[in-house]
């Protein structure tokens, strides 16, 4: 069942992504609007949003939505869709070439698959629960990176919630002189899925919503990793307003929690 709709979702990511491919070349910057301090979004989130609902509905007609752009929020029995139109919507504003549509799929909140299309590169990441990992249709695996010393990271910095900013500049220092280097791409998505695909060997924000991970989290552990909260709970989505998402290669996960609880409890 979940292989049939995982294909199917594929589809509407990758139709979702043409439209905001098409929509980058001839952006206009005024038509942004700010939904908080530093929280962007467009006509390009919108409409692509209304695209995948439409097109979901039809795959799993008994499913609920919880959707950034608020297009369609109901809550399902038992399925619900977790959808982000355009994560990194600051970047596509910008003309940063990193941006994804993201859709997951949970079954009791608990996600069960996911798509990450990042648009500029055509890459599709996807994967369902004890169905694998794939990157276009090749199947992924998590780096084999055995210790932070051995790793290149990816984190991501707030931009409206700086209570925690003191403690998180004294993380990433301290991680910043451990590992390879530190990422931030601006897209949670593309975190995940590229800490799917070996690329990083681990990412940790805080302060993020289920929208920006869900579908990356079942990619990652699909992949054989490892995805926490910050405490190093299983469920990083939480009750699906705020999340801490830790996700590694699962050989560096105690290290980096252990990090992490230093300066986050």
């Amino acid at each position: 069942m979940l292989e049939k709709i995982i294909n199917q979702v594929i589809e509407v990511a990758k139709q979702a992504g043409a439209f905001i491919r098409e929509e980058r070349l001839k952006f206009d910057p005024d038509k942004i609007e700010y939904k908080g301090l530093n929280d962007l979004v467009s006509y390009v989130d919108k409409t692509a949003e209304s695209m995948i609902v439409k097109g979901l509905e039809v795959i799993l007609p008994e499913a609920g939505f919880l959707t950034e752009e608020k297009t369609l929020n109901r809550k399902g029995e038992r399925y619900n869709w977790i959808v982000d139109p355009l994560d990194g919507t600051t970047n596509f504003i910008h003309g940063v070439p990193v941006f994804a549509v993201s859709i997951a799929l949970t079954d009791n909140n608990e996600p069960v698959a996911g798509v990450v299309y990042e648009v500029n590169q055509d890459e599709c990441f996807y994967g369902w629960k004890d169905g694998g990992a794939y990157l276009n249709g090749k199947k992924i695996n998590v780096s084999k990176a055995p210790k932070i010393a051995d790793t290149l990271l990816a984190t991501g910095f707030p931009y409206y919630d700086f209570k925690r900013q003191g403690p998180y500049i004294e993380l990433f220092t301290e991680l910043m002189q451990s590992c390879h280097g530190l990422r931030r791409l601006g897209a949670a998505s593309v975190d995940l899925a590229y800490t799917a695909c070996g690329r990083f060997d681990g990412y940790y924000e805080y302060n993020l919503k289920p929208w920006d991970i869900a579908a990356g989290v079942i990619i990652v552990r699909e992949a054989g990793g490892d995805v926490t909260d910050f405490n190093g709970g299983q469920n990083p989505l939480g009750d699906l307003t705020s999340c801490d998402v830790v996700a590694t290669n699962g050989r560096v996960t105690t290290e980096l929690l252990n990090t992490i609880q230093k300066y986050f409890q």
